[in-house]
């Protein structure tokens, strides 16, 4: 049978609110609302169908207090990760809060109701001491200290929670199993010890081989069980991934293993974050589960440290395994030996065989470059998948952003770049005049920092969607500000490739050449806020790379820039 939910009984929220669930659908027409963030919306699902057992709301803050000092509830009950319900002073004035007040909590995608909160209190978190005790340090590196301090808002609210309705999910529906329904799945399979693997990657071949291995050892069945909420920021997305896991299913021995989805919010909190997932996946119904060296570890901190140690994690739940009453299976790590085509743990591998590995380094720079990924690292179907996904830089989009000074030739650059990359071929390429997108994008926005900013802002945005889907953008905007530049960089880079170009023509060749006088009008006063007259430039620091019409033809100036987008393998043949 399934193991026990922790605590000792799972709480299912909808199955207990189910007969009452149409009254609470109307008195919630009534009551105040608050639209849920991302992490909050994965908070409360879990909260909702028992994965957060024995919570049955947001912590208060007793309870928060004990978790982050402690790792338990008032009750004495080990949990290990504090769940909370951020809110600012502007909601609490919105909402009017107070202890007994309710609310309804709606889903940011479509505005369904999903539950009532009744407010039980109202408090302010010492963040620091969250930091320092739940992450292990107070440093912005790990990322969730950095949303922390960053997103989370300055006040929490405590009190219990009744279901509504579940989130509504689109996606690997048939995936997507509650506590409730993965134990009956168990029960209906007949499986009796259940080995539950966490993921937030893509699985390859060594994963499959380590998961029958610590299945086979325990007389077990296989859990496969990634996460699909919030990971850490720059991991592979969940739809890739997922078409990965599913590629992989059927190279398990058949009835050996299922895939299902947990949709939780990662914290990236190493040992403790640990702990929280054994219980999670006891609230599941596994009897084992799986712990990894640097077990959701965030990786290096802001001096090049790793923030947890390699077993800290495996120590920790070992620590608290009588209370968890689920069986740690410690992540062997495993190495291909091409002598006899198989992979076997690190431990059993006699010194002097010859072996092999593929790092995750250098799993990108072949998906980067087209290489060759062997058959006996990663199965076809895998890799496909992963191509499809990440293509070569050659597929890929990317964004010349040129920046300068009014006249100082990007139009010009600009123009003459897009004729050369079509005469090239092989994607669609869109150039973005300042001038134009002020006219068609944002033409009510006036020239103050702030417009000038969201002018941007809005430059990036087009770009990075375009970047996205392949495409060549050069956008030649003057954007005079360095934090807005940085700011459209790092936009774009999440989807290709992204080269500052600063045109840096003198600005007494600039207005010398001006053949239409603007700057003639600036400097008399009949043009306000005009760059480089009465508004400031901030010239890039480091940008990818200088070029200076005043002393290069607008052709050499092009072939610069080519062969620097060519050396990177966005063009051309490698």
């Amino acid at each position: 049978m399934a193991n026990s939910p922790h605590g000792g009984e799972l709480k299912d929220l909808h199955a207990r609110d189910a007969y009452r669930r149409e009254t609470l659908l109307q008195e919630a027409e009534f009551l105040p609302s608050l639209t849920l963030t991302d992490r909050q919306l994965c908070d409360l699902e879990l909260l909702m169908n028992g994965g957060f057992s024995p919570l049955e709301g947001f912590m208060n803050q007793k309870n928060y207090e004990r978790v982050v000092h402690e790792l338990r509830l008032t009750s004495g009950v080990l949990f290990s990760i504090p769940v909370t319900l951020d809110v600012s002073q502007k909601d609490i004035d919105n909402l009017e809060l107070y202890p007994s007040k309710r609310i309804v909590l709606r889903d940011s995608r479509d505005d369904i109701p999903l539950a009532i909160l009744t407010v039980e209190d109202l408090y302010k978190p010492d963040k620091i001491a969250e930091a320092i005790n739940v992450f292990g340090d107070n440093d912005p590196a790990h990322p969730s200290v950095k949303y922390l301090h960053s997103r989370v808002k300055e006040f929490y609210i405590g009190g219990p929670i009744e279901a509504l309705n579940s989130p509504t999910h689109y996606d690997y529906v048939a995936h997507r199993y509650t506590p409730s329904e993965l134990r009956t799945h168990f029960k209906k399979l007949n499986w009796t010890r259940v080995v539950a693997f966490q993921t937030r990657n893509p699985m390859h071949r060594a994963h499959r081989e380590l998961t029958v291995r610590a299945a086979r050892q325990r007389q077990a069945n296989i859990l496969i069980h990634p996460v699909v909420g919030l990971t850490k920021p720059g991991d592979i997305d969940h739809y890739t991934r997922v078409r990965v896991y599913q590629a992989l299913m059927p190279k398990y021995p058949n009835g050996m293993a299922t895939l299902g989805l947990l949709p939780l919010a990662m914290r990236m909190a190493g040992p403790r974050e640990a702990v929280w997932h054994a219980i999670i996946r006891k609230n599941f119904g596994a009897t084992h589960f799986i712990i990894g060296r640097d077990h959701a570890g965030p990786g290096k901190n802001s001096k090049g440290e790793d923030f947890y140690g390699p077993y800290d994690a495996q120590h920790l739940v070992e620590n608290y395994r009588d209370e968890l009453h689920i069986e740690v299976v410690p992540f062997q790590m495993v190495t291909y030996i091409p002598d006899s085509d198989e992979y076997l743990p690190l431990d059993e591998v006699p010194e002097g065989t010859p072996r092999l590995n593929i790092s995750g380094t250098e799993l990108r720079r072949r998906l980067r470059t087209g290489g060759n990924i062997p058959e006996w690292f990663s199965y076809p179907e895998v890799v496909r998948v992963l191509r499809d996904t990440h293509p070569p830089r050659s597929r890929q989009g990317f964004t010349l952003f040129l920046t300068g000074y009014y006249n100082s030739g990007k139009d010009t650059i600009g123009k003459a770049l897009q004729v050369k990359l079509n005469e090239q071929g092989g994607r669609s390429v869109t150039l973005l005049l300042g001038e134009t997108v002020r006219n068609e994008l944002s033409s009510e926005l006036g020239f103050s920092k702030k417009d000038r900013d969201q002018n941007i802002a809005r430059i990036a945005f087009v770009s990075a969607e375009l970047t996205k889907a392949g495409a060549a953008v050069i956008a030649a905007p003057i954007a005079p500000f360095t934090e807005a530049r940085a700011h459209a960089r790092a936009h774009v880079e999440t989807y290709g490739g992204f080269y500052l170009v600063h045109v840096n023509t003198p600005l007494d060749y600039c207005i010398k050449t001006d053949r239409k006088g603007v700057y003639k009008k600036a400097q008399s006063g009949e043009i306000k806020g005009f760059t480089g007259v009465d508004d400031p430039y901030e010239p890039p620091q480091i940008a990818d790379i200088v070029v200076d019409v005043s002393r290069q033809s607008i052709n050499e100036i092009c072939h610069q820039i080519l062969l620097l987008v060519e050396k990177d393998g966005y063009i051309g043949e490698n």
